[in-house]
């Protein structure tokens, strides 16, 4: 009977394979060890820079490996005030974040809830105007769709909206404003707000009340 060879351990391939071994979780060690330590928050207007940072976990400085971007955007996402995020890293210690937010609209009066960009409702209060009527559903869709085309820095200064049909136009509505001058507008050319500082101080920043809803007529009060 033949007898069987047996094999020697290559003692040179172990040491090769055990070195191999060890560089690579050396190597994971390393990675794993570098820290975030910058982050660049972009777009954010209800949140600031550091509430966007503590809300996707990278306040404390992290380890970047166990941060990775898709990861940092789910977490983000889970905000029901954030609508969308970019997240990209330069390198592996500067994460950067671009926030597009579901901002808030404005506060229905009859509903008594504060309406989002993306049409949902919450209780929280928030610096946006009140809509203080009834407004009908058709009428109210574009409300909302005209609104959230409006800078949000000009909707700040809106107080108040009334629904406020005439004979003439039944999309009419009179915008209350915390400087103290009233606006009207229909839903056509409601965009039209997006231009009011512009157009108050062409009139010297007098108070009374501006017709923008044919024209561009302001009637001075006091």
């Amino acid at each position: 009977m033949a007898k069987k060879k047996k094999r020697r351990l290559n003692k040179k391939k172990l040491l090769k394979f055990i070195i191999i071994i060890v560089l690579l979780l050396l190597g994971l060690s390393f990675l794993t060890d570098i820290k975030i330590n910058n982050v660049i928050v972009k777009g954010n207007v209800l949140y600031n820079d550091y509430e966007i940072i503590k809300k996707a976990n990278l306040n404390d400085y992290p380890s970047s490996l166990k941060n990775l971007s898709p990861s940092i955007k789910k977490t983000l996402e889970k905000d029901q005030y954030i609508k969308k995020a970019k997240v990209y890293k330069k390198g592996l210690k500067e994460v950067v974040i671009e926030i597009e937010e579901n901002l808030p609209l404005f506060y229905y009066l009859p509903a008594k809830k504060t309406i989002l960009t993306d049409k949902s409702e919450v209780e929280e209060n928030f610096p946006v105007p009140t809509v203080i009527n009834y407004v009908p559903d058709k009428i109210y869709e574009s409300l909302l769709n005209e609104i959230a085309d409006i800078n949000h820095d000009i909707v700040k200064r809106i107080s108040e909206i009334k629904y406020d049909p005439n004979e003439v136009d039944d999309e009419r509505f009179l915008l209350t404003m915390n400087d103290g001058n009233y606006v009207y507008l229909t839903l056509e050319r409601f965009d039209k707000i997006d231009k009011y500082l512009e157009i108050i101080k062409s009139f010297d920043n007098k108070k009374g009340i501006l017709y923008l809803d044919s024209g561009e007529y302001f009637e001075v009060k006091g």
